[in-house]
């Protein structure tokens, strides 16, 4: 009898333990599942505080952001910053968990001592821009990884009425491939949430160098590139695509987690 109550309570507390290593394998996989909604946002800081701003990101906003369910995914400081700009990158599972994160962020008492503590000298941020982004059919994933010393480029495309299927086309059957040829590394290609006004017009993307001079030659090599010439040509017969292009050299801060 003392050997079959043994041999059942061993069962039980097997069992008890299998549970238990459930629960944490999920615990850890909802963890570590990738984003597929993004939040791009960019600060622009009163004169003198952009790092202030650092500080307060590098020390105490980001472990905050983790504590919410954010995915800090990259931050970034223009080459040429003369606005005083962070851009950085979040991820989340969807909007409604990216709002709920938000408001959770913002209400908690250790976010508003870090908030108050940091701007007894002055207001550190002016403004704020914010762009609800998803990834295109044909773009890499986002592996937030050190990669050492490289440059990115953000670039966002502005298409003319009706022919964003088309861009993304081009960059889906030809132009991701012309760039890795000519030296370029894709990163990640967005489009904005359809609920956000120019949703139907843009296409945002980021690309990768391992300096300067290296994005001056890939460039070149590109625009010279034959088989992108005649891609070009083929996917302009019905108009133009592109109405305008902004382009930002971005670098990546020392707390990054994508550099």
């Amino acid at each position: 009898m003392k050997s079959l109550f043994t041999l059942i309570l061993v069962l039980a507390i097997t069992a008890c333990g299998s549970g238990n290593n459930q629960s944490t394998v999920s615990s850890v996989a909802s963890q570590t599942t990738e984003p597929v909604f993004f939040e791009l946002r960019t600060y622009y800081c009163n004169p003198g505080k952009l790092d202030d701003l650092l500080t307060r990101f590098n020390d105490n906003t980001m472990k905050l952001f983790e504590k919410h369910g954010m995915v800090n995914m990259a931050y970034w400081l223009p080459m040429d910053n003369q606005d005083n700009k962070l851009v950085y990158l979040l991820g989340y599972q969807s909007h409604e968990q990216r709002d709920k994160a938000w408001d959770d962020f913002s209400n908690d008492p250790e976010w508003k001592r870090v908030s108050e503590a940091s701007q007894v000298n002055g207001a550190i941020v002016d403004s704020v821009a914010s762009w609800f982004l998803t990834y295109t059919d044909y773009s890499p994933r986002l592996k937030p990884e050190d990669l050492s010393s490289r440059i990115f480029s953000h670039r966002t495309y502005y298409t003319n009425e009706g022919k964003l299927e088309d861009l993304n086309s081009r960059f889906r059957d030809h132009t991701i491939e012309i760039f890795e040829n000519n030296g370029m590394t894709n990163i990640a290609y967005f489009n904005l949430e359809s609920s956000q006004p120019e949703a139907k017009n843009v296409l945002t993307y980021f690309i990768s160098f391992p300096d300067t001079a290296a994005r001056t030659a890939s460039w070149k090599s590109f625009l010279e590139d034959a088989t992108w010439k005649s891609v070009y040509e083929a996917s302009i017969i019905n108009g133009k695509l592109v109405d305008s292009i902004t382009d930002d050299i971005l670098v990546p801060t020392a707390f990054s987690p994508l550099k």
